[in-house]
């Protein structure tokens, strides 16, 4: 499938689920310069946790490839895709009706947290439109040089927030990683997963429990 986005046509996958669904989910990837795309296997497993009827939440997901990525038209920018976002979630909102929880993997919970950012603007600035409930950081890098990588906003964001980790994750140490979390506003939880590395290997059956536990705890 594809979505009309704003640099071009974006590409995308829709995983359905059960018709009487209380939410849906979008799920975003990691950098596309590095490969990231919407077939990264922590995207794909973040997908099952939301969409599995195994994990009991059977919700309709969406993925897609931010622009340059895969048949997504457009150049990577390293800031303008929080607009691929924004246009994923008018999509998911338009066909659904119901309200999103917004997921991202590094790079892709990076835009995730500034397209929140967005959504969390006064009312009436016309910026605040979308029903997102809640929102999960897979992998938040925190060891990397650019504007986009700062996380001071964080304390604008009032929606529940889930950051999960493996305590081994090459791009954010755990240190750096608690005090982007310390620096967030409530409600929020931070999970580190014991022996886990940036892309969650060996342990992403335990990330899908995580995610799956944290919204059955904080939604349903």
């Amino acid at each position: 499938m594809t979505l009309p986005g704003p640099a071009g046509r974006i590409e995308g996958i829709l995983n359905l689920g059960s018709p009487d669904a209380s939410y849906a989910a979008l799920v975003c990837h990691p950098h596309p310069v590095y490969g990231g795309n919407l077939h990264n296997k922590v995207v794909y497993r973040a997908m099952k946790a939301f969409n599995d009827p195994e994990f009991g939440l059977g919700w309709p997901v969406l993925r897609f490839n931010f622009r340059g990525a895969g048949l997504s038209e457009g150049t990577h920018d390293g800031q303008a895709e929080v607009g691929d976002v924004l246009t994923a979630l008018d999509w998911l909102e338009r066909e659904f009706r119901r309200p999103v929880i917004l997921a991202g993997f590094s790079f892709g919970a990076v835009m995730a947290l500034h397209a929140c950012c967005r959504l969390n603007a006064p009312k009436g600035s016309g910026k605040n439109s979308h029903n997102v409930r809640a929102l999960v950081a897979l992998g938040l890098p925190t060891q990397i040089e650019s504007p986009a990588y700062r996380y001071s906003f964080l304390q604008n964001i009032t929606i529940p927030k889930l950051f999960l980790s493996g305590d081994r994750d090459e791009f954010a140490r755990t240190e750096q990683l608690k005090k982007v979390f310390a620096s967030a506003a409530e409600p929020k939880q931070l999970i580190l997963l014991p022996g886990a590395d940036h892309f969650f290997s060996g342990q992403l059956e335990p990330m899908q429990r995580a995610i799956a536990s944290w919204v059955k705890e904080k939604l349903q």
